[in-house]
């Protein structure tokens, strides 16, 4: 029998559109055929998108361990004690969405971890309801680092043969640039390589993108170039990896299209991001390099301003499970 794994898919905050995402994607017979989804979030909130979508599939709690039997016709899900019977106002910021939603993430993770689920693909969360709950994390990949106390993490950004990973993501510009050095730079090439060597890719062809216009046009706009990035990629080829760069970025992301790089080494959360998503929004997706479970994600935000209409496009959840099941079965990134 064809093994599927168990996915598990925290809704993201109830204020937003995650939990209509998460149904329109799971309600996709191809999702049922390829893995098991487990949805975490609030029973009351599924229903009334259930209802809104005009769906009439049966949700069913399973939230008595073990978990272990899923039916493949119902919707089903696992809610937290003290999250379930709570209110969250839809699309607006709210305290008791944010606090919701980080600890949907952290039963789904907490369900990576001990075996149970083999991923887990989230959708969105919002940052300022999560800094209102009291926590001091960011962004999923912060919670889940945390969690793991993993050291070393970066988030990748993917779409169709595009695929980015980020020196930072979310910080000031002005911090991004100052992260940008020697020790830096090496970490996140060596981070890239052994991620992408047990997604099946042998040797690997990483591009490092430059910080400054021009790549510095030789140190007349700015120095990163020749003081961060140059001996970070020259420290990297003495082991072995097959790395190059700094490359400008207004050329490299159109190269990395063309499929002359396996991936891109962007500096900061908006260089990477741009180029993703005007090469395809509406597909790309999100997955962490450097925590000890797998956890893919949507590239895109809560959207407030077209929660509860029923008019999201659930692309991006779609893709990410789909991900999320390829690596949980060890065929390595979907192309």
């Amino acid at each position: 029998m064809k093994h599927l794994p168990i996915i598990a898919i925290p809704i993201g905050d109830p204020s937003g559109i995650g939990p209509e995402v998460v149904i329109k994607a799971i309600a996709k017979q191809e999702i049922h055929q390829i893995c098991k989804p487990l949805v975490i979030g609030n029973q009351a909130i599924l229903q009334a998108v259930l209802k809104q979508l005009g769906l009439n599939t049966p949700i069913r709690n399973v939230s008595v361990p073990p978990y272990t039997f899923l039916r493949e016709s119902s919707v089903n899900f696992i809610d937290i004690k003290g999250t379930e019977s709570k209110s969250h106002p839809i699309g607006v910021v709210s305290p008791s969405a944010g606090q919701a939603s980080v600890e949907w993430v952290k039963l789904a993770a907490n369900l990576c971890i001990s075996g149970f689920a083999e991923a887990m693909a989230t959708a969105p969360i919002n940052k300022e309801s999560v800094s209102l709950a009291g926590y001091t994390e960011v962004g999923h990949m912060e919670i889940l680092q945390s969690l793991t106390q993993s050291v070393d993490v970066a988030t990748m950004l993917i779409s169709g043969n595009l695929r980015v990973v980020h020196l930072t993501t979310h910080r000031s510009l002005k911090t991004a640039c100052d992260a940008v050095t020697k020790d830096n730079i090496l970490s996140i090439i060596k981070l890239t390589h052994n991620q992408f060597t047990k997604w099946n890719f042998p040797t690997p062809y990483i591009a490092v993108a430059a910080l400054n216009p021009h790549g510095s046009d030789g140190g007349l706009i700015g120095e990163e170039e020749s003081t961060a990035i140059t001996p970070g990629i020259i420290e990297a080829k003495k082991l072995g990896i097959n790395v190059c760069g700094p490359i400008p970025a207004d050329s490299l992301f159109y190269q990395a299209t063309k499929g002359e790089y396996d991936v891109v080494i962007a500096m900061y959360h908006d260089q990477g991001h741009i180029p993703i998503k005007v090469y395809g929004f509406e597909k790309s997706i999100s997955v962490n390099l450097g925590l000890p479970i797998i956890r893919t994600s949507v590239d895109h935000g809560t959207a407030f301003d077209i929660a509860g209409k029923g008019t999201a496009d659930e692309s991006s959840m779609i893709e990410a499970i789909k991900m999320a099941t390829s690596l949980a079965l060890g065929k390595g990134l979907l192309v």
